[in-house]
């Protein structure tokens, strides 16, 4: 079992370190071009990957965040949610004028009660 874990650990090593350096962008490899590290990752397993996760790639720099292109849920996209808000006002705006308009007419039907001559019944 003694013989055969450090095969293992360099082969895990081995792994790590060139899928590592397959995913790393561009911007983060240091010192060779990125086509260069693969290469020596392959080419010298136990080397090259140590050389690669100790010099190879940039360590401590914040990737930056890229923005998504999954949907963003309606309550959190403000864009959305001002349209909400424009809707409900352009609506309560219409609500307003028609009961501005209906008190109008009301007023104006209650002083045209009031402008009639009171006329007996006629029978």
């Amino acid at each position: 079992m003694l013989r055969i874990l450090p095969p293992l650990l360099v082969l895990a090593l081995w792994i790590w370190a060139f899928i590592d350096c397959l995913t790393t962008p561009e911007e983060e490899v240091r010192y060779l071009p990125k086509v260069i590290w693969v290469i020596i990752v392959l080419l010298f397993p136990l080397v090259g990957s140590i050389a690669w996760l100790v010099v190879g790639k940039q360590r401590g720099v914040p990737r930056p965040v890229r923005a998504s292109a999954a949907p963003v849920a309606p309550d959190d996209n403000p864009d959305f949610l001002a349209s909400l808000k424009k809707q409900q006002a352009d609506r309560d705006a219409e609500h307003l004028k028609q009961w501005e308009a209906d008190l109008r007419r009301r007023e104006q039907e209650l002083r045209d009660q009031k402008d009639e001559p009171d006329r007996p019944d006629q029978g």
